[in-house]
């Protein structure tokens, strides 16, 4: 059975407006060992099968989405390939004489999903809820966002790099809320703040800040 919090959010174009959106508890992740348990259990496939196939699709999937495809797979949905700039490259301005990126400054940075109508269908059918005794932690507002840079531009003033995690500790903010927070700093010229690395191996760095 899974459980769901009523969460406030604020009205998007009215000032002060809050609404209350249910929202699941998730508890944990399913890994594919797991499922691959469950499907040997409900089958006559071995582990090695299981796993083999899920890998081998995955694998179709990437390679399809390299040659510029979208991927259908029907009963689960829509995987379309996402481009971005890779680290240390500027946006094009489109301005006449500035300069224009290329290939090899672009690379594919996510991978947008889209599900199938059928695996929501499916998913609400097996899916129970109870309304959950407890409630979602939210964001500290103990500190401004000027404060929550200087306690990271101190911290790596200290340390050589600081991770999501460190930056939510310090802030009180959510992971999530810290993770955007910290990308904006990150993008932001002038607060001292770069960033290395990519995905789950990205860090916040110290950075100088190039005076004009």
């Amino acid at each position: 059975m899974a459980s769901y919090e009523m969460q406030e959010s604020n009205l998007p174009g009215k000032d002060g407006e809050r609404v209350l959106f249910p929202r699941m508890k998730l508890w944990g992740q399913m890994d594919l060992d797991e499922i691959t348990q469950k499907i040997c259990r409900a089958s006559t496939f071995s582990p090695g099968d299981v796993k083999g196939l899920i890998q081998a699709l995955a694998e179709e999937i990437a390679l399809g989405m390299a040659e510029g495809r979208s991927v259908k797979i029907d009963g689960i949905g829509v995987f379309t390939p996402a481009l971005g700039l890779r680290e240390g490259f500027e946006r094009e301005t489109g301005k006449a004489g500035d300069r224009r990126r290329n290939a090899t400054s672009i690379c594919v940075e996510r991978i947008r999903f889209r599900a199938d109508k059928e695996l929501l269908q499916e998913t609400a059918r097996h899916c129970t809820l109870e309304r959950s005794p407890w409630k979602f932690r939210k964001s500290s507002t103990r500190y401004t966002p000027e404060q929550r840079l200087r306690l990271a531009q101190e911290y790596l003033s200290a340390h050589p790099y600081l991770t999501v995690a460190d930056y939510a500790g310090l802030t009180g903010l959510l992971n999530e809320t810290a993770r955007k927070e910290l990308k904006r700093w990150s993008e932001d010229q002038a607060s001292g703040i770069g960033s290395s690395g990519r995905g789950s191996h990205k860090v916040y760095v110290r950075k100088e800040v190039v005076s004009e």
